[in-house]
């Protein structure tokens, strides 16, 4: 208990040197908390039309003004963040449980198992990421349920690779086969040694997959085959507000830096994630 909590400080302290990723990680939690308290702050019905009061520029009764059917945008940027976050949280969870236990099984399994569980990634990987996303959404269609489902397969063959390899590296070490000697059970093996040591990888990668799934999430949305129109959701906003970029260029322009400052800030905190997990850096 006292080397885990020594090792967590440990990682703590050289994440923190990364001034970037601590403003990224401030930036996530205060994106977190909006979309939790969205309710809270919104000063307007994210869905209620004042057409009378179309694509208004930023004033004192709408912070950032009005779109094209006279709905407040900053209150549609508030509740964006709930569904964004939703949706990039939700196909990213799909594709971490799904591809970590293909990657386990299939690498510590190995023979039959593994060729077949391997081939199918590989079909998949074939596909570019959001052709294969559009196309299970073309299938199934649109709608969040859906857009999770999409997003979260196009991940899985990602994890379930990395996840085979480094069961691979570490099925032959010495404290497996002690493990497997003493009569351990394969799930017990698999959960207590191979997937806690596999864990660092997963956490880096999974960070920095966050912000390919909001972005595929707002480019499905910005192709009208994400979300409903209606939804509050940037990508979709981002779409709606395209045709009016000239006269009311903040339609654009607010969902659009919601998107990037959210995708760069999970970036940021990925890769110091994997800067402090390495233990080649340890000082």
């Amino acid at each position: 208990m006292v080397q885990e909590r020594s090792m967590m400080d440990d990682v703590w302290r050289r994440f923190r040197k990364n001034k970037g990723a601590v403003i990224g990680l401030t930036f996530i939690v205060l994106v977190i908390l909006v979309a939790i308290l969205a309710p809270v702050l919104s000063p307007h019905d994210p869905l209620k039309q004042d057409i009378l009061s179309r694509l208004e520029p930023p004033s004192s009764e709408y912070l950032l003004g009005t779109d094209e059917l006279g709905r407040d945008v900053l209150s549609r940027l508030l509740y964006g963040a709930r569904l964004s976050l939703a949706v990039g949280m939700s196909a990213l969870g799909l594709g971490v449980v799904v591809g970590v236990t293909l990657g386990l099984i299939s690498g510590y399994r190995g023979g039959t198992i593994d060729n077949v569980i391997m081939r199918i990634m590989d079909i998949l990987m074939a596909f570019p990421g959001v052709l294969l996303a559009i196309l299970i959404v073309a299938l199934l269609g649109s709608g969040i349920t859906n857009l999770v489902l999409a997003i979260g397969f196009w991940l899985v063959p990602v994890f379930a690779r990395l996840v085979r390899g480094t069961v691979l590296a570490l099925r032959e070490r010495e404290f497996i086969q002690a493990a497997t000697a003493m009569g351990a059970r394969d799930g017990r093996i698999l959960i207590r040694h191979v997937l806690i040591n596999s864990l660092s990888p997963i956490i880096v990668y999974a960070t920095l997959s966050i912000p390919s799934a909001i972005l595929s999430a707002a480019a499905l949305s910005f192709l009208g085959i994400g979300l409903r129109p209606t939804d509050p959701e940037w990508g979709a906003m981002v779409s709606a507000g395209r045709p009016y970029l000239r006269e009311a260029p903040h339609l654009v322009l607010v969902p659009g830096f919601a998107i990037f400052l959210t995708s760069l800030s999970f970036n940021f905190v990925g890769d110091a994630l994997r800067d402090a997990l390495d233990p080649k850096l340890k000082a």
